[in-house]
C-alpha cells in the first residue's frame, strides 16, 4: 500500500513537473525571479523530447509500482500517460519533436511578453 502511495506521488509530481515545463512561464510574468528556474527546467523538458531519453521520475514510479505489487509500464512518462490520453495511436519520433517544438514555442512566447513587460518598466533607484 505504501509503494503505490508513493508511485501515485511521483506520478502527480510528474505531471506537476510538466505542466510547469510547458507553462511555468506565466509563473514568471506574475513572479519574474520564477524564470531563473524555469527557464533551465523547460529547456530539460524539451530535451527529453529531442533526445528521446527518459526522465528519472519514470523508472523511479514504475520501481515503486513494481514494489507495491502493481504492473509497472514500458516506455516514458509521455508516452504512457500523456500520448496514451492525447495520442491514443502511439507517441512517434516526429510526434516527440513536434512536442519538444510546441514546448519551446510556447515559453519563447511567453517570455517574449515578459521581456516586452520588464523592457518597459522605470528603473527604480
Amino acid at each position: 500500500m505504501l509503494y503505490r502511495r508513493l508511485a501515485d506521488l511521483v506520478l502527480i509530481t510528474h505531471f506537476a513537473f510538466v505542466a510547469f515545463v510547458v507553462l511555468g512561464g506565466l509563473a514568471a510574468l506574475k513572479w519574474p525571479r520564477i524564470a531563473w528556474v524555469h527557464i533551465p527546467v523547460a529547456l530539460y523538458g524539451a530535451s527529453v523530447e529531442f533526445l528521446s531519453f527518459v526522465c528519472p521520475l519514470t523508472p523511479l514510479e514504475v520501481w515503486l509500482r513494481h514494489r507495491g505489487g502493481e504492473a509497472g509500464y514500458a516506455g516514458g512518462f509521455v508516452e504512457h500517460y500523456v500520448t496514451a490520453t492525447l495520442y491514443p495511436t502511439g507517441l512517434t519520433r516526429t510526434l516527440q519533436f513536434e512536442l519538444g517544438a510546441l514546448v519551446l514555442l510556447i515559453n519563447a512566447a511567453i517570455y517574449t511578453i515578459w521581456w516586452r513587460r520588464r523592457r518597459h518598466q522605470p528603473v527604480a533607484d
